[in-house]
């Protein structure tokens, strides 16, 4: 089939019949900084072998995780993923299925994500998971909608310690839906004052925990007073395997728990595609957004399972839809499945505890260097280092050493006066002498 472009005409009489002069006012709501001025620099045309010869020099230039000392983290964690889970997700009956509107002939699709919204579910301490979401930051978003349908009021109260792109995901949601959010500003250290923040308008305080800067909190308490105002309390987290060890945020009183899930079954994969989780009380299971797959009987008694719940508009009358988050990324849930599976619960202990276990050796090491400084008190696999000079030129002058140490903190947050600030993170797939080199690096690096 023949492309066949519009011509200068066409497109005037498109933007005339929907009322815009020019095709850059289709993007006012798009921000500048996520923009191009021009064109990408690229050539505009080449053969196929030699797009893939010029593509092969540019990846060329990346410094991959997997082929140096790698300590970043900041959202997205390098874990070892079992051959098994590949395999798995590769078979015919699963890369190929499609969404499971037919019960009858997609009864091992409904299965898995039976079974995934189980796993969900007891990691979280919740009583009901839906079948995911894309990810942590727009589960994260969902859940404020979500809180605000449920208490039928219209402000969110959000930490400073969340994940900056989780709070950027709440604040355009927020914007584009004509509520109200008041983002407290970050801290590094101490408790937020986040309750003096909660008027007779609010719906929901999140949260995250561990916190963008790797601190473990407790929110017991903060839950309890969230509730005495008649709001909800959400605990988001991106860091899932620190379920194993940590007290789950259902034991906390949370109302509703979002995270990432992408530790378990899935890559780094350049930043997606990853898999949100979604777990909430039952008393709101009808207020929850996405899908929910539920076990029955047929007709002969035999068990099956069907899609219980479906919350998008393609399925619902428009008014009542909660969400029209319209995938649940299905392969990247089923990958999440299997290596939890695999693991078991003894199994994810174990990988938590490695984890903290190896955090705890490295950051003992670098906290030991001179001008460099631990902030944390308390962290899982991931925490945060003051140094004597911009974080941004010592971990440009460690992959210089071939090592990646870390994610400076101005990188996402610019305004937040960290700019000697790093996260650090590390897992079960750092080995010691990888904590060694970075140590070594870092102590030339500063030196």
């Amino acid at each position: 089939m023949r492309y066949l472009p519009l011509n200068d005409q066409d497109r005037t009489d498109m933007l005339t019949r929907i009322g815009v002069d020019n095709i850059e006012a289709l993007f006012v709501d798009v921000p500048a900084a996520a923009r191009l001025d021009g064109p990408v620099d690229l050539p505009r045309h080449q053969s196929e072998m030699q797009v893939e010869r010029d593509m092969q020099r540019l990846a060329a230039k990346n410094m991959t995780a997997g082929s140096v000392p790698f300590f970043c983290g900041a959202g997205a964690y390098k874990h070892h993923v079992p051959a098994t889970v590949d395999h798995i997700i590769q078979r015919s009956e699963f890369l190929t299925s499609y969404t499971p509107y037919q019960p009858e002939i997609t009864q091992g699709t409904l299965q898995y994500l039976f079974e995934f919204q189980t796993q969900v579910a007891e990691l979280t301490g919740m009583e009901v998971a839906n079948a995911s979401m894309y990810d942590g930051s727009t589960a994260a978003g969902e859940a404020v909608l979500m809180a605000h349908r449920v208490t039928r009021r219209t402000k969110a109260v959000v930490s400073g310690r969340v994940h900056p792109q989780y709070i950027d995901v709440i604040a355009n949601l927020s914007d584009m839906g004509g509520f109200g959010l008041t983002q407290v500003p970050p801290s590094i250290v101490g408790m937020e004052e986040l309750l003096s923040h909660i008027d007779d308008q609010t719906s929901c305080v999140v949260v995250q925990n561990p916190d963008f800067f790797g601190t473990v909190h407790d929110y017991s308490a903060l839950a309890e007073a969230v509730h005495e105002r008649g709001a909800l309390l959400i605990i988001a987290f991106t860091e899932v395997v620190s379920l194993g060890v940590l007290k789950t945020p259902g034991a906390m009183g949370a109302d509703i728990v979002v995270g990432e899930g992408q530790s378990l079954g899935n890559g780094l994969n350049f930043g997606g595609p990853y898999v949100g989780l979604f777990a909430a009380r039952q008393k709101f299971l009808r207020q929850m957004p996405g899908r929910l797959c539920g076990e029955t009987i047929d007709a002969d008694g035999n068990r099956g399972f069907v899609l219980t719940l479906s919350t998008r508009e393609q399925h619902i009358r428009r008014d009542k839809a909660t969400s029209n988050i319209c995938t649940n990324s299905g392969l990247c849930s089923l990958a999440f499945t299997a290596h939890l599976s695999l693991l078991g619960g003894d199994g994810l202990q174990h990988l938590a505890r490695l984890n903290h276990e190896r955090a705890v050796d490295l950051a003992s090491q670098v906290s030991a260097l001179d001008g460099v400084r631990l902030v944390n008190e308390t962290f899982f696999n991931e925490f945060t280092l003051e140094l004597p000079r911009p974080a941004n030129d010592v971990i440009n002058a460690l992959a210089e050493r071939g090592v990646l140490g870390g994610v400076p903190v101005s990188r996402l947050m610019p305004d937040g006066g960290f700019d000697n600030h790093v996260l650090v993170a590390i897992t079960e797939t750092c080995a010691y002498e990888d904590i060694t080199a970075f140590t070594t690096a870092l102590e030339e690096v500063l030196s």
